[in-house]
């Protein structure tokens, strides 16, 4: 028979780990976006340009990217919640 502590602790414990796994995520974005900036940001030092074009495409394509990582995992992780 199991005390009524032990099923708030499982919550808390669950909890804990949900928490964990959304802050690792939101790691992972920042350093998507990071990378991809920085890397326009060398391209336009390598090829001059007056609108700093690379910049604003690397960085709007690795927010895509970073998103698309985001929903990949929240869609895995709900599955794996359900089951």
């Amino acid at each position: 028979m199991t005390k009524p502590n032990d099923s708030n602790s499982e919550k808390n414990k669950n909890r804990l780990q949900a928490y964990a796994r959304f802050s690792g995520i939101a790691f992972e974005m920042i350093a998507i976006i990071g990378l991809g900036t920085y890397g326009g940001m060398k391209l336009d030092e390598a090829y001059p340009n007056s609108y700093s074009l690379f910049t604003i495409i690397c960085s709007l394509l690795s927010v895509g990217i970073a998103m698309y990582v985001v929903i990949k995992q929240v869609s895995t992780d709900s599955k794996k919640d359900n089951d």
